[in-house]
């Protein structure tokens, strides 16, 4: 009898344990809206474009802040912002990379309009440098 009661005591308290954690782990957030998408498609995931600017920001070796403006009285990034034109030059990448592979390599786009295979990309000429470096031979 008494074990019994020991262990309904034991359940008791490791349901409460369960439900408290349950209750304040951190809920599912929705994906920011994209905005001023203008060399993306308007459908693309959010975490399809957030992987793209992690893969450019790598070959360049920039954080966001490189081409993305922050808002003085929020005081975080404001990614749809073109103030910067840094990120007008990244769009400009975009589009030339996506004509040389479409023209030369032939790449296909996906369901997304996404290059799926490419011949070049941002770390072809940039190599993690920001501002590549033009070498003669």
């Amino acid at each position: 009898m008494y074990f019994k009661k020991q262990l309904i005591v034991m359940f008791g308290v490791a349901t409460v344990i369960t439900l408290s954690i349950a209750a304040t782990s951190p809920q599912q957030q929705e994906p920011p809206k994209l905005v001023n998408l203008k060399v993306f498609p308007k459908n693309i995931p959010f975490r399809v474009l957030d992987h793209e600017m992690d893969e450019w920001s790598e070959s360049l070796g920039v954080h966001c802040n490189f081409c993305h403006a922050r808002n003085d009285q929020t005081g975080k990034m404001d990614f749809a912002s073109d103030a910067k034109p840094e990120k007008e030059a990244a769009r400009h990448m975009f589009l030339m990379t996506a004509k040389i592979n479409k023209k030369f390599f032939q790449a296909k786009k996906d369901s997304l309009g996404m290059i799926m295979a490419t011949g070049v990309n941002c770390n072809t000429c940039h190599h993690g440098a920001a501002h590549p470096e033009v070498k003669m031979p």
